[in-house]
């Protein structure tokens, strides 16, 4: 479908328009970039039953669903896609350290790679997207804090597509860089990286720019985090006065590296969470109007080494609803 689209816009230029070859370019440039008619729901675990939703989400595909998920042992999802690989074009990526053998068949194939594989992705009928922090388990829909957006977009579908087509051919840990790093849409920008061939710099460089720019507020929600660029940030986005919260998943509190006694030690409003289970999630969310999500933690592993995906939201209906998320776990955090 883009490609399509932009194969038509070059034939209306060329056409119509008595410009340059350049101003061409720039024109084709401009309009391969925007994308009309977006729509995304969030669904936040363990409030929304997100297995039943993305179960739902198979059940109605037409054509394929192509999945990567570090995880998976929903019955009723592992039936949902057995029956529909009968009608449609099913392939279904699992990291080796969690297949047991819970699906099975051609369309399956197992990450074989001394880093993890840890995406929860799926491209639905090259269209439709759904990603986020949540793994398909028991636990990840019903007794962990997780988010799950779906949203459908010809760019980002092709984005994953791509990433997906590398994994399924044994492509691990590396890869070509994404095809549409930033999107021009109806609901405001929208930025796709994968780790870690474009994490590195682009989408870690660009989480800490954002923080750096912050007019207002950092808020943080992260089941691991032991990167200490990203620390930094926050103790400088504190010193200049801004609202900063953090929220960590208390079992990690205390793990190689955790940045959760430095920032509140530096005095960094932040908690762990209180969830008997885990907190699961990995955002952002800057001034409450600018989501950064996906499945890295903030290590130097979720960055540098793993199989991840992250997206980045310009959008403030997007923010407040995670802000609302935020709000509700770090009211029954504590500081320990």
């Amino acid at each position: 479908m883009a490609k399509m689209r932009h194969l038509l816009l070059c034939s209306f230029l060329l056409l119509v328009s008595g410009c340059s070859n350049a101003l061409t370019e720039d024109a084709v440039k401009q309009e391969e970039f925007y994308e009309n008619g977006i729509k995304t729901k969030v669904y936040f675990c363990p409030t929304t039953n997100c297995g039943k939703v993305i179960t739902d989400v198979i059940d109605n595909a037409e054509s394929s669903v192509h999945c990567a998920f570090y995880d998976l042992d929903l019955r009723d999802l592992i039936k949902a896609i057995g029956e529909k690989s009968y009608t449609a074009d099913v392939k279904i990526i699992i990291d080796h350290g969690n297949y047991d053998g819970q699906i099975k068949g051609d369309g399956v194939k197992v990450v074989k790679s001394k880093q993890y594989m840890h995406n929860k992705f799926c491209i639905i009928d090259e269209n439709k997207i759904f990603t986020g922090s949540f793994n398909p388990t028991d636990r990840g829909s019903n007794f962990n804090n997780n988010n799950l957006i779906i949203m459908n977009s010809d760019y980002l579908a092709e984005n994953y597509e791509d990433e997906f087509n590398e994994l399924w051919n044994g492509i691990y840990a590396s890869g070509s860089n994404v095809k549409y790093e930033e999107i021009n849409t109806n609901i405001g920008v929208i930025e796709n990286y994968f780790c870690p061939e474009d994490c590195k710099d682009g989408g870690l460089n660009k989480a800490v720019d954002l923080i750096r720019d912050a007019e207002k507020s950092v808020k943080v929600a992260i089941f691991s985090f032991t990167d200490e660029e990203l620390g930094d940030e926050l103790v400088k986005a504190d010193i200049k006065g801004l609202d900063v919260q953090v929220l960590v998943e208390r079992k990690q509190r205390n793990v190689q590296k955790s940045q959760y006694s430095r920032l509140r030690d530096f005095g960094i409003d932040i908690k762990v969470d209180g969830n008997k289970y885990n907190m699961h999630h990995k955002f952002i969310i800057i001034d409450d109007k600018i989501v950064i999500t996906g499945s890295p933690n903030f290590s130097f592993s979720g960055f540098n080494r793993n199989d991840e995906n992250m997206l980045i939201f310009y959008n403030k209906e997007l923010g407040l609803g995670f802000v609302k998320e935020f709000d509700r776990m770090f009211s029954k955090g504590e500081v320990v």
